[in-house]
């Protein structure tokens, strides 16, 4: 089913925080509850690939009215608009099968596997024991292979690498242990065993934008000076959570060591679509393409719970940021270093 067609809002929002790195699109919100074919809450959070036709895919996080989520899968020919949407969930929780989707499952990342022929889907699964991480494979998003649960309770916010580091698949998840909310990657020879688990990157402490908690967002870019990474931070404050996104930069033989770390936030919510909703003052992208220039970022992000966006940045203005605001500020390399290397097995 083709999504209805909305009238264009004339204004438009920049950053208040310098030159915007990313460009929200001027039609913002690009899906909303009112585009969906049946009956549903929220729409957002959405894992983003293009597929070999050119089209754009967006496999959503979609919230019934229960409260539970689902995955469903839109598809755009320019990845803006006249989004084609499957007439039923894509994907669909399982809990007679896999119990620890009993509670839905939510907030996946796709990344395809030039090895294996296929796209990986790293996502939520959520039951009584608090989330996990799941993993399915595709290869036309119509069939799924699960593979059940990869990492236990708590743990989220979870992506593969696109290749094996020094003979062995890698994840990136975001367990929250008596260390805390931090990013760490896993190692594993199949896709089902896992190891060799290391901190990567630290929630910091104190009054930082990022204290205390942190997450992947959508799949790490690589670059040739290394894996660049979107991640969120949250800030608590007196009227509750804001979750903003920094940059960091990953050695690519050894991504567990960190090079770079932004310093400050490089996109917060502003717009008014992204400070209120279910949940207020949410940015939180799960997916992003990169256009045939090999540079621009279309950016794919869930607005407070509610709907889903866009904004357009640039993988060289994203480097260039980040050689200019890491480390200025005490503290922040300490930081970012004690995720080298730090091994917990």
């Amino acid at each position: 089913m083709v999504s209805k067609d909305f009238a264009c809002p004339e204004t438009h929002v920049e950053s208040h925080t310098g030159l915007p790195l990313f460009t929200r699109y001027a039609c913002n919100p690009i899906l909303t509850q009112e585009h969906w074919p049946y009956s549903i809450n929220s729409v957002f959070n959405a894992g983003a690939v293009r597929l070999a036709d050119g089209d754009t895919l967006l496999l959503c996080r979609v919230e019934d009215r229960r409260g539970l989520s689902h995955l469903c899968a839109a598809r755009s020919a320019n990845g803006i608009d006249n989004w084609r949407i499957d007439a039923q969930p894509t994907l669909p929780a399982n809990p007679s099968a896999y119990p620890e989707e009993l509670w839905g499952i939510e907030d996946p990342r796709i990344t395809y596997v030039p090895e294996l022929e296929q796209y990986a889907i790293a996502y939520t699964s959520f039951s009584r024991g608090g989330p996990g991480v799941s993993l399915a494979m595709t290869k036309d998003f119509k069939r799924f292979e699960r593979y059940g649960v990869i990492a236990q309770p708590e743990d989220k916010d979870a992506a593969l690498l696109p290749r094996k580091i020094g003979g062995l698949w890698a994840l990136i998840h975001r367990p929250v242990t008596t260390l805390g909310a931090h990013m760490w990657i896993s190692y594993s020879p199949d896709l089902r065993h896992w190891g060799g688990h290391k901190i990567m990157l630290e929630a910091r402490r104190g009054g930082w934008w990022d204290a205390n908690k942190i997450g992947l967002c959508s799949p790490p870019i690589e670059t040739a000076k290394g894996w660049l990474t979107i991640y969120h931070g949250v800030r608590q404050t007196a009227s509750g959570s804001i979750y903003r996104l920094g940059l960091a930069l990953f050695d690519l033989d050894q991504p567990e060591i960190c090079l770079q770390r932004g310093d400050s936030w490089m996109f917060g919510p502003e717009a008014a679509y992204e400070r209120g909703g279910d949940v207020k003052d949410v940015v939180f992208p799960c997916g992003q393409t990169i256009a045939d220039d090999g540079d621009t970022i279309n950016l794919y992000y869930g607005a407070s719970d509610s709907s889903m966006a866009l904004a357009t940045g640039s993988i060289r203005s994203l480097l260039s940021w980040l050689d200019s605001n890491s480390g200025a500020a005490e503290g922040t390399n300490r930081v970012c270093d004690r995720g080298r290397g730090a091994r917990i097995v």
